[in-house]
């Protein structure tokens, strides 16, 4: 068997990653023990929390190591099995990407199948992005019929399909925040959304309020920042917010100071909650059941920024870092 490439951590960025972070580096395929599977990785995901695991120190999920591989999602077909229940051909999700080659403890992967959906939706919409959103808008936001619902970072992967999903469970508008004007229109053409703005087009305080004169009730952050600041000001008594991410803060080499208005959160009653997609994966088996029916319905678009090739799986999380992507960030390796 040939062997194959894997992407390491050559060193932790100070501020905004480059190429010089990362090396790739061809090695033996590995081979399976008992209970172990050797998997071929067809297509990985890259997805913003992992600039956080480039730094050091303890957080939610543990750092990359220097000198050592990365991992992330990736969906594979089985080249060798060493555990019963699966056989070679045998397609797969687990969470050693950034390698061509994997070998997985059976009982740390899940079946797939090709038939029922494109590979690259359990990466997505079927996929820790789909579930994210999915649990933001319906366990920690509490999102109920006719909330107006601000999705910030929304031409992203979570972003895009939490506004569909905000829609299906009966949001009466929903307005999303992008980084372009083609971004824009994907939103409102592709996607769905009932208003959406260009973030470089002027404060984002303003354009919010213009998308929502009367408020909004729900407030599902990518972004913190501005942003953040901009929707406490907009949410009306009781709101909700689910915070999945801070993209806007990830590669500042200093911490930036929080919004300015935080006190609206005890004059609005609001509620402001993080959430970790990792702490709730029991309900796994609702949401498949549920977004699932939506996406055999033809209900849920999506669109996918898809890179060629491992050896451009840095510049593709680069780009993701960058924006350039609309949807999934997703790298084909085979």
């Amino acid at each position: 068997m040939s062997n194959g490439l894997e992407v390491r951590l050559a060193s932790r960025p100070k501020g905004w990653p480059t190429l010089e972070n990362f090396d790739i580096v061809e090695v033996e395929t590995p081979q399976p023990g008992d209970g172990q599977l050797l998997v071929r990785n067809l297509v990985m995901s890259v997805d913003p929390y992992m600039r956080g695991r480039m730094n050091a120190g303890k957080s939610y999920t543990p750092p990359f190591q220097v000198g050592k591989a990365m991992d992330g999602g990736a969906v594979g077909e089985v080249v060798t099995a060493n555990a019963e229940g699966f056989k070679p051909g045998d397609v797969v999700l687990h969470n050693l990407g950034w390698r061509d080659y994997a070998v997985v403890d059976a009982k740390r992967v899940a079946k797939v199948d090709p038939q029922v959906a494109p590979l690259g939706a359990y990466l997505y919409v079927l996929g820790m992005p789909g579930l994210t959103a999915y649990l933001g808008l319906v366990d920690i936001a509490e999102q109920k019929e006719g909330d107006v619902v601000f999705v910030s970072g929304a031409a992203g992967a979570v972003g895009s399909l939490a506004g569909q999903i905000a829609k299906l469970r009966g949001a009466s508008r929903v307005i999303g925040s992008a980084g372009s004007a083609a971004k824009v229109r994907y939103l409102l053409d592709e996607v769905g959304f009932d208003a959406a703005f260009n973030y470089h087009d002027g404060p984002v305080v303003e354009q919010l309020k213009a998308a929502a004169p009367e408020g909004i009730d729900v407030y599902f952050d990518n972004v913190g920042g501005e942003h953040l600041e901009a929707a406490i000001y907009a949410l009306n008594d009781f709101g909700r917010v689910a915070e999945c991410g801070m993209i806007s803060q990830y590669n500042k080499a200093t911490p930036q100071p929080g919004p300015n208005n935080m006190f609206m959160l005890v004059s609005k009653r609001l509620k402001l909650e993080g959430f970790i997609v990792t702490d709730r994966l029991h309900r796994q088996d609702e949401f498949v059941a549920e977004v699932g029916g939506w996406l055999r319905e033809g209900k849920i678009s999506y669109r996918e920024t898809v890179v060629e090739g491992l050896r451009n799986a840095p510049e593709a999380f680069l780009g993701l870092l960058r924006g350039e992507n609309t949807g999934k960030m997703l790298v084909k390796l085979a």
